[in-house]
C-alpha cells in the first residue's frame, strides 16, 4: 500500500496555476509528487455522477488515491429520530459520490455534546454508527467510514472516544487529526512522546493492523482553552504541531497511513513538505 500524502481540496496555487476544475487536480498533484487527494463535501454532496467518474478516472491515471469528506452537519451524537434519518441520507449521498469516483475512505465528524452528558452523547454515537453501517451495507456500498478526532472541546472526538467507536466494527477506521488533538489539548499533541501515546492507544484498542493503515489529517491550528480556532499554514511557529517527530515514529513502526493536509491555502505545498520530511527520516 505505502504511505500517501495529499491535500484536502485545492490550495491557492492550484488556481494560480490556471486550474479551476477538480478533474485537473490529480495530474497537477502527481506533478508535484503527491499521491492522495480528499474531495470536499463538507457543505453538502453536490457533485453529479459524470463529474465524479471523470475525477476518478483522472486519479487512477495519475496514481492518486481519493478519499471524501462527508458533510459537516452530520451529527452522530444526536438521539433525535429526524437527525438520525438525515445522517443516513447524507452518508448514503456521500457513498454514491465516493463510489462513482473510486474513493474508498469517507471521513465523518462525530458531532457536538450540546446539553446532554458526554456519556449520553457517546451512547448516541455508538447507536448512530451502527445505524450508518447497516444502511451502507444494505445499500450495497463498501466504503470505509473514518471517524475523525475533533478540535473543539465541546465535541465528541478525543482519541479515546474515536478509538472506542472505531472498535465497534472492522468496517471503521480512525481519522486521526493530529492538529485537532493538539488544539483540544492546548498544545499537548506535539512531541514524540505525545504522538507515540496516540499510536499506542490505536494499537491497543483496534489492533496494529488497522492502526498501521489509519487515515490522518495534519495541519497547524490556532487554539484557545476551548480548542480549535482556525487552521494555519506550516509557516506558523507558535501553535504546532510539528510533523517531524511523528514522521520518525511512522517510519519506525512501519505505518502506511494516508495523510491529508488541511493547511489554510497551502495544503498541497505543506503536504509535499511532510512527504519530504518523511523521506528524510533514516531507515
Amino acid at each position: 500500500m505505502g504511505i500517501k500524502f495529499g491535500p484536502a481540496g485545492h490550495s491557492a496555487s492550484f488556481a494560480a496555476a490556471g486550474f479551476k476544475a477538480t478533474v485537473d487536480a490529480p495530474a497537477w498533484l502527481a506533478g508535484l509528487g503527491l499521491n492522495a487527494y480528499e474531495y470536499q463535501c463538507g457543505r453538502g454532496v453536490t457533485i453529479g455522477e459524470p463529474s465524479a467518474r471523470a475525477i476518478g478516472e483522472a486519479a487512477r491515471a495519475h496514481g492518486v488515491t481519493l478519499s471524501l469528506h462527508t458533510p459537516y452537519y452530520i451529527n452522530l451524537s444526536s438521539g433525535e429520530a429526524e437527525r438520525r434519518e438525515k445522517n443516513i441520507v447524507y452518508v448514503l449521498q456521500s457513498c454514491a459520490a465516493a463510489a462513482a469516483m473510486g474513493a474508498q475512505r469517507m471521513v465523518v465528524h462525530c458531532g457536538g455534546v450540546g446539553k446532554q452528558s458526554r456519556s449520553q452523547a457517546m451512547q448516541h454515537s455508538r447507536e448512530n454508527v451502527r445505524l450508518l453501517l447497516d444502511a451502507v451495507e444494505q445499500a450495497g456500498y463498501t466504503q470505509t467510514l473514518c471517524l475523525e478526532t475533533m478540535g473543539k472541546v465541546g465535541v465528541i472526538g478525543t482519541a479515546e472516544e474515536v478509538c472506542e467507536l472505531v472498535a465497534l466494527d472492522d468496517r471503521l477506521l480512525p481519522c486521526i487529526d493530529f492538529g485537532h488533538l493538539n488544539a483540544r489539548t492546548c498544545g499537548h499533541c506535539n512531541s514524540r512522546e505525545e504522538f507515540a501515546a496516540v499510536l499506542d492507544l490505536l494499537e491497543n484498542r483496534i489492533g496494529v493492523g488497522r492502526a498501521r493503515v489509519l487515515h490522518a489529517h495534519f495541519s497547524k491550528i490556532e487554539y484557545t482553552d476551548k480548542g480549535e480556532m482556525r487552521h494555519l499554514t506550516f509557516a506558523d511557529e507558535r501553535y504546532g504541531p510539528e510533523f517531524a517527530p511523528l514522521a520518525r515514529l511512522l517510519r519506525e513502526r512501519g505505518y502506511e497511513p494516508t495523510i491529508i493536509c488541511e493547511s489554510a491555502g497551502t495544503q498541497a505545498e505543506d503536504a509535499l513538505t511532510m512527504k519530504q520530511i518523511y523521506e528524510g527520516v533514516p531507515l
